[in-house]
């Protein structure tokens, strides 16, 4: 496995004597030389690294939440119960329901899902059964969901109710409306409910995962739910669209764009679809948002290729890292104070992590070849990031913000790269060849669980996961 396999994506141009040479990954992007040439002309080196390398009240409506599972003390137990339904259209809703709500549950890989005992109601008073705790709690449940679908006014009326089995306590009590067409949202707000109250923490659902393709030749923008349903395309360039980067709160969503013939960062606001470029004289790529407002991206107009801040209008806000050397891949700690990135200045690329107010800079990564693409959990507490192991392998790993804990997560797999986590921490997207072509793959924050999230033509890379709900 060479290094152009790894970094298809990351340009390295190297200026001989009188001779600026590209990398064929150029050739196979078809980016035109002429053009790279005119606009790099005279920088000694680039790279990106893009492809290779988110009427009970709920845990949000009361602030509190029921600690269920322990951090490493395994799944959930828990029992669902078909929802009550009677006539033949509030069954079909029912039917739907529960494999809305199974599958999103399961796709967390937080819950061991149990089959229901032969027992779940105790009938000794045939007119008033009630749910038999006995028999739940001999069967290995923690939790029981159960409810009813009913119709009004023709909307689709589910009413669920969760038990904590061991104390028989209700913890939840909710009633969730909508429209036939809604059924899977019906479903996930409960699911995300759920998650919120045992767990106290964001979940997954609702929330979408934005992606490259080269489904129809060029390599545009999609989107798609966090289990891979409802895939949708969202750039038609026709050139090469990369690294997409939601917003903290989901209102733009910014890319690095090849459509006016070199790579540009592009903003769009996601409300009334009107983009902006962050056109500078050189390149302007990979982006990474501070907050709601301001997104950093490596620009090379003054000559080096540093990491400034960018307005929403595509200004420039501030200039951050001052330094020899390459530094691109911004991604920042939860509340912005932090920055990790990307930088050659030490050699071959390597992660490092700058305090925004002072400017000082540590380096994070010493092991590996390369160091590249860095990922920040939303929790604040590690850093995922891609490296080219010394024994040729390409893998996902993850680290503390103060250089320890290192773990890694993928292994004997081909090439993973491209992390980005979940809203709640607890799930990591990326992109993998393990099955022969490009492909997104999603697995818990542990390592456990990896398995494909969509199935489309062509390859899939550089996943990027919302942090908020639609």
């Amino acid at each position: 496995m060479g290094a152009s396999s790894f970094l298809s994506g990351c340009f390295t141009i190297a200026l001989v004597p009188g001779f600026l040479q590209f990398p064929p990954i150029l050739k196979r992007y078809g980016v035109h030389m002429r053009s790279m040439r005119k606009a790099v002309y005279g920088l000694v080196l680039l790279f990106l690294c893009l492809v290779s390398i988110p009427a009970g009240l709920s845990a949000a409506e009361t602030g509190e939440y029921i600690a269920i599972r322990k951090e490493g003390s395994g799944k959930i137990a828990i029992v669902l119960q078909k929802p009550d339904a009677r006539g033949k259209r509030e069954t079909g809703w029912a039917q739907n329901l529960d494999t809305v709500i199974h599958d999103g549950l399961s796709f967390t890989g937080l819950f061991s899902i149990l089959p229901a005992p032969l027992n779940i109601f105790d009938t000794t008073d045939p007119k008033n059964p009630v749910l038999n705790f006995g028999a739940l709690n001999s069967v290995g449940s923690e939790i029981y969901a159960g409810g009813a679908v009913t119709r009004q006014s023709g909307a689709v009326v589910l009413d669920m109710t969760v038990y904590e089995t061991l104390s028989a306590r209700q913890i939840l009590k909710k009633t969730y409306t909508g429209s036939e067409e809604q059924i899977r949202s019906i479903g996930q707000a409960f699911c995300a409910d759920l998650v919120e109250l045992l767990t106290g923490k964001k979940s997954v659902f609702g929330t979408r995962i934005a992606f490259v393709s080269s489904k129809t030749g060029s390599k545009e923008l999609y989107e798609c739910d966090f289990d891979g349903q409802n895939v949708v395309q969202m750039t038609s360039s026709r050139s090469i669209s990369l690294t997409p980067a939601y917003s903290p709160d989901g209102r733009y969503i910014a890319w690095t764009d090849f459509t006016l013939g070199r790579p540009n960062l592009f903003i769009r606001n996601r409300a009334d679809n009107t983009s902006v470029a962050a056109s500078r004289n050189g390149v302007s790529i990979d982006p990474g948002w501070r907050n709601g407002s301001e997104v950093a991206t490596t620009l090379s107009f003054e000559g080096d290729q540093e990491i400034y801040l960018v307005r929403l209008d595509g200004s420039i806000a501030q200039r951050v890292t001052r330094s020899r050397g390459i530094d691109v891949s911004p991604t920042f700690s939860p509340d912005g104070s932090r920055m990790a990135f990307v930088s050659s200045r030490n050699g071959l690329p390597q992660i490092f992590v700058q305090e925004m107010g002072s400017g000082a800079v540590k380096r994070l990564t010493f092991s590996g070849r390369y160091n590249t693409q860095p990922s920040w959990s939303p929790l604040g507490d590690k850093i995922a990031y891609t490296t080219w192991e010394n024994s040729g392998e390409i893998n996902i790993f993850v680290i503390k913000p103060d250089g320890t804990g290192l773990v890694k997560l993928t292994s004997r797999s081909r090439e993973n790269e491209s992390p980005s986590w979940s809203p709640d921490g607890d799930m990591i997207v990326f992109t993998s060849n393990r099955d022969g072509r490009k492909k997104i793959f999603v697995m818990n924050a542990t390592g456990e669980n990896q398995r494909p999230l969509l199935q489309m033509d062509g390859e899939q890379m550089q996943p990027s996961w919302s942090l908020f709900r639609k």
